[in-house]
This record gives C-alpha cells, sequence and structure tokens, in this order.
C-alpha cells in the first residue's frame, strides 16, 4: 500500500482542522479547499441510464454551475431560457426533491459559447449558502438561509467580460471570499459572511477576466488565502488582505487566463492558465520562505479542467481529451493517453484513489490514480451533455447535465 508523504499529511490534517467543512460535504467548487478529492469508498465506478443512477430530476432554468452539498441538501444555480431571471436552486440530497427555488432579475448578454448566464458555483460554510450573480451587467454576491431566506446580498459592481461570468465564492472562518477579475479592472475581494459588509479589497494589475477559486494553506499554524490570476500567484492574510508572498506569470506574449482554480500538492501550488487560441502555462510554485518556480509546462496541459495529486503525482485531463500522470516535483510526464474523442470543460475528481473525467457530451472515463500507466476502471455514459463538474458526498457521485441533476449511486 503506498503511503503519502509526511509532509502531505501534516498539511492536510492541520487543513482539516481550520477548514470550515463539515465531513463528507462538498461546500464549493471542487469540493474541500478546491481539491477535487475525497474518500468515498461506496462511490460506484460503473453507471448508466440504468444503472446505479439512484435519481434524475429536471433542474429549472438552463446553465454550467456546479453542485455543491452541504449537510444533506444540494445547491447550484441557473437562468431563465430567456435570460429574465437568475435562480438558486436547493434540492433534497437523499431524494432529488426540489425544495426550494430563489430568483433574482436579470438579462440577456453575450457570453463565449461554451459559457453560460449561471457559470457561478455557490459555496457554503455549513450556516449559509452564498450565490454570485450576474444580471448582465453587475455582480452582486448573495446570502440565504438553509430555509431559502435571503439574509442579506451586496453588490460588487458592474463586470465586463467578452466571454461573460463565472467566479464562485469560497467560505473560510466566517468570510467569503471572491475573485472579482474582469477585462481591464481586477481585485480579490473579502466579506463577513454574517453581515455581507466588505472587510476588504486587495486591487492587482489587471488583464483578462479570471474564474479561477481560492483556496486556503497552512503555513506552521497560520492560515494564508492563495489566488491565481492572470497576474500570477498570490498569498494573502485571509483577515487583512496583506499579501505575503507573490509570484509573477511570465508571458512571452499575451497574458493568459486563469480559468481552472489552483490547488494545494504537498508544499507547492500548483496552477493552470490558458487561451482559447491553444497557449497554455501550468505551474507548480513553491511559496515558501520565498516564491519559486520549480516547473512550467507550455503543452500538453489544460485550460478549463482543474488538476488533482495523489502522493507525488499529478493527474490531470486536457481540454482535448487527454489523461496525464506527471511527476509533481518535476512536472516531467509519466504518461498521457487519449480518453475521450470530444472536448472536456468539468474538472475531474478523485474518489477513493480513482480519478472520474467526464466529457462534454457526458461520457466519463474511470482509471486508476497510479503512475503505472493508463488504467481503465469503467466507461460510462450518461447520454447528456456536461459542463458542470461533479460533486462527491456521502457516497454518491451528483452530475449536473443539460437538463437533469443526476445522483449516481450504490442502490
Amino acid at each position: 500500500m503506498s503511503r503519502a508523504p509526511a509532509w502531505t499529511l501534516s498539511l492536510t490534517l492541520t487543513l482539516a482542522a481550520t477548514l470550515t467543512a463539515v465531513a463528507g460535504d462538498w461546500p464549493r467548487f471542487r469540493g474541500p479547499n478546491g481539491a477535487g478529492t475525497i474518500d468515498e469508498e461506496a462511490v460506484p465506478t460503473k453507471w448508466s441510464r440504468a444503472q446505479n443512477v439512484v435519481w434524475k430530476v429536471e433542474v429549472p432554468g438552463v446553465g454550467h454551475s456546479s453542485p455543491i452539498v452541504v449537510k444533506g441538501k444540494i445547491f447550484l444555480q441557473s437562468a431563465s431560457s430567456d435570460g429574465s431571471q437568475r435562480m438558486l436552486h436547493c434540492f433534497d440530497a437523499a431524494s432529488g426533491k426540489l425544495d426550494w427555488t430563489k430568483t433574482v432579475p436579470g438579462q440577456t448578454a453575450p457570453t463565449h459559447a461554451k459559457n453560460s448566464l449561471a457559470s457561478s458555483t455557490p459555496g457554503s460554510d455549513g450556516e449559509r449558502v452564498y450565490a454570485v450573480v450576474w444580471s448582465g451587467e453587475a455582480v452582486a454576491l448573495h446570502a440565504y438561509d438553509f430555509a431559502g431566506k435571503e439574509l442579506w446580498s451586496t453588490a460588487l459592481g458592474a463586470y465586463v467580460s467578452q466571454h461573460g461570468p463565472g467566479m464562485s465564492p469560497v467560505a473560510y472562518a466566517g468570510k467569503v471570499y471572491v475573485n472579482y477579475d474582469q477585462d481591464g479592472a481586477a481585485e480579490f475581494d473579502c466579506f463577513d459572511g454574517a453581515t455581507g459588509a466588505k472587510k476588504w479589497s486587495a486591487p492587482r494589475k489587471p488583464f483578462r477576466a479570471c474564474y479561477s477559486c481560492p483556496l486556503v494553506r497552512d503555513v506552521d499554524g497560520k492560515a494564508e488565502i492563495v489566488n491565481a490570476s492572470t497576474a500570477g500567484l498570490t498569498g494573502y492574510d485571509p483577515d487583512t488582505g496583506k499579501v505575503i508572498w507573490s509570484w509573477d506569470w511570465k508571458f512571452e506574449g499575451m497574458a493568459l487566463r486563469t480559468v481552472g482554480s489552483p490547488i494545494l500538492a504537498g508544499d507547492l501550488v500548483v496552477a493552470v492558465s490558458g487561451d482559447g487560441g491553444g497557449s497554455r502555462s501550468t505551474v507548480a510554485v513553491a511559496p515558501s520562505p520565498k516564491p519559486r518556480l520549480l516547473w512550467e509546462k507550455k503543452k500538453d496541459t489544460p485550460y478549463v479542467p482543474g488538476p488533482l495529486v495523489k502522493n507525488d503525482y499529478l493527474y490531470w485531463i486536457t481540454d482535448a481529451g487527454f489523461a496525464t500522470c506527471a511527476q509533481l516535483r518535476t512536472g516531467k510526464i509519466v504518461w498521457s493517453e487519449r480518453v475521450f474523442t470530444k472536448p472536456v470543460s468539468a474538472s475531474p475528481v478523485l474518489v477513493n484513489g480513482n480519478v472520474i473525467a467526464i466529457a462534454e457530451d457526458g461520457k466519463a472515463v474511470v482509471f486508476a490514480a497510479s503512475p503505472d500507466g493508463l488504467d481503465k476502471v469503467a466507461e460510462n455514459a450518461l447520454g447528456e451533455t456536461v459542463f458542470a463538474s461533479p460533486a462527491v458526498a456521502d457516497g454518491r457521485l451528483y452530475v449536473r447535465g443539460a437538463e437533469h441533476l443526476f445522483c449516481i449511486g450504490k442502490k
């Protein structure tokens, strides 16, 4: 049996003590601390529209918002088909029953062909659920209790991007953080989770709209909140917004977007970036004691899907459908094989040692997270378009398709 390095175990235990996620929950985009990883032995590796689907329900409206799962409830966002409304939905995780929907007005606006009017994923601290909503012109942050009562809302301001919206809130230690990057303006904002009052705002050099979510890093018992943007990687004091460290991305040509979110990989931060023209950059940065670049790869890396880490290896799915294993400390590719013929937008998840990846056509591949080569465990299909990233909680996999929300589990 493989064993995690000591530094991985130490950081994992420290973060487990400081993060607000309830055990078994998936409280934000890509789950606990944005790692995309959870140990749930009960999650089946094989499914279809008729096999191991516990329930399937229609989702009102349209959107690419990914589901989160907190205290037995599923939250996700959508927009009405005519663009006049933005919606936050709450489903019962056990049955799929729609408990409530809250709406705010909106309007149609241009987005990228692979984006939607409701691509932001909610976040939760276990007491409240937070949703970033784009009206088509401006962005606001809303907070609700689990019964659907709106507790507060605060306007972030205008939002301009040729690709449309996509920022998702992250709750940590009584605060809510939003990466508020747009074309021509960029800042990282912190709000009080109970009141919505702005605690601090950290402006940074603007380039292009970005959609990545922050993560929390523990250094000798003190937390940092780490954000990735076109400008680079930055570690902030979560209470004051003071910059603790910063590493600047070096681009030979046009600055790239950070769409996929970074992950914490032991003592490293691994981040991805790219653009629609095919340019790519994946980096591994050691923040302490002084930020330094360990390696950078500019080819065969993802733009939209985020990476995963297990022990000393990274695993990712490229937008073109290649599964790849790379050495964490060097970036050296160990193996890479095509697993999909259609593009991929959803970020993969690592469940009990298996990577679960889903392509835009709804086909899924499950393979062992192993440096020994591609070991396919299963191939599955839902028969529905998938852009949202899956969630895992309490032994079940939740997948949001173009029309339905699927609960996959052992019956």
